[in-house]
């Protein structure tokens, strides 16, 4: 696990090739993702290191729920009984009413290319066989409710790498959370920088591409992507 804080009131934590961000008030916190099943200890140590406990969560906030996003989920509201939302969309594919994520067939096809062995291994290792898991609790998002939670957010729908994904902007200081919409490194990638996942990962191609662009012509300031490293860079 490494943490970085990348704003007064915002830290990016990283797991197991994968991302997940804490916005704090001082008084509470909102944690946006939540990694894969392996990184639960991860996040709750994550939390307790910026001078938090779990029951100091005010909400989370879910891009959208692949595996690697939603893993610490179901132990956190267990635990403390904190409200997850995501996009009205999205809540039902947190509920598993329908999947849209990369199959095991198609995981397979990944030990054939460039780094696709190791990052099988691992990601094996981070599901921990839960494959199935849910979040029955999801529950679709209300703009009043987003304002009102440490950070301030406002909703961006951004679909493609599922139908429901939804990136979140904190508008006063410019700084996106883009999930996997959009993002800076994978090791599936060659390049960094902002970019689309691989086509593997991706509901639908096309609208994935269509989205990436229009959140590129947002220009934020700081740009927090599920996969990879912050991104402060001017991206026009």
């Amino acid at each position: 696990m490494k943490i970085d804080q990348v704003a007064d009131t915002v830290y990016v934590v990283t797991g197991t090739n994968v991302n997940w961000a804490l916005v704090t008030d001082g008084s509470g916190v909102t944690l946006i993702d939540a990694g894969y099943p392996g990184d639960t200890d991860a996040v709750i140590e994550s939390i307790r290191s910026i001078g938090h406990d779990p029951a100091d969560l005010a909400a989370i906030l879910l891009t959208h729920a692949h595996l690697d996003h939603i893993g610490a989920i179901p132990t956190l509201v267990e635990r403390t009984g904190v409200p997850v939302y995501t996009g009205a969309r999205e809540a039902a594919h947190a509920r598993r009413e329908f999947l849209q994520q990369i199959s095991p067939s198609e995981m397979v096809g990944q030990l054939l290319t460039r780094g696709g062995p190791r990052w099988v291994a691992q990601t094996l290792r981070a599901v921990q066989g839960r494959i199935g898991m849910t979040v029955p609790t999801a529950t679709a998002y209300d703009d009043g409710i987003l304002a009102a939670l440490p950070g301030g957010f406002v909703a961006v729908p951004t679909p493609g790498h599922t139908s429901g994904h939804t990136a979140y902007l904190m508008p006063a200081e410019g700084i996106l959370f883009s999930g996997d919409a959009l993002v800076t490194g994978h090791p599936l990638l060659r390049d960094t920088g902002p970019r689309p996942l691989p086509t593997v990962f991706n509901h639908d191609e096309s609208l994935t591409r269509r989205t990436a662009k229009s959140l590129l012509d947002k220009s934020p300031t700081l740009l927090v992507p599920g996969h990879g490293t912050p991104w402060y860079k001017t991206f026009v």
